[in-house]
């Protein structure tokens, strides 16, 4: 089956089989901040942006990707960069495997919310499994970020 669509802003053209699932196609194509952690849609190791929202590619059939835009973090370097500086700063990092995920729902969130609320934050990153932590650098994080970006006066 061919298929065609953008990845990370350039145009693409795969021949894929039938049940390929999306995160498989992004891993051939060196996207390898796109993992798989669960194959049960349970941990957001595989969030990428569909039309610029974010999905779980584990759960997204490559052959539904016809004609759409496909971001992963390697797409997202600079803006990942910023946001990394802030994890860093507040010890969130941990040992980085969920980072890719949860970087991708956090950049999506900053363009979708203008000042989120704490409750607000924690329902859009629900999704996001940290096998290492409580969350509460995490949120230090966010908040620090947030802040100096000028969306974090309601936290």
């Amino acid at each position: 089956m061919n298929i065609s669509y953008w990845l990370n802003g350039r145009k693409e053209v795969d021949v894929i089989t039938p049940g390929m699932m999306l995160f498989e196609l992004l891993r051939k194509k060196g996207c390898y901040s796109v993992k798989c952690g669960c194959q049960t849609t349970n941990c957001g190791l595989c969030t990428v942006w569909l039309d610029e929202k974010p999905v779980l590619s584990c759960a997204i059939l490559a052959a539904s990707i016809d004609g759409a835009h496909i971001t992963t973090l390697e797409g997202l370097q600079e803006e990942a960069k910023e946001f990394a500086y802030y994890m860093g700063r507040e010890g969130s990092d941990q040992c980085g495997y969920c980072n890719p995920g949860f970087v991708m729902n956090v950049l999506a969130m900053v363009r979708e919310l203008d000042q989120p609320t704490e409750e607000e934050v924690r329902e859009y990153l629900v999704g996001n499994l940290c096998r290492c932590t409580g969350y509460s650098g995490h949120m230090r994080t966010l908040k620090a970020y947030l802040k100096a970006k000028g969306k974090g006066e309601r936290l």
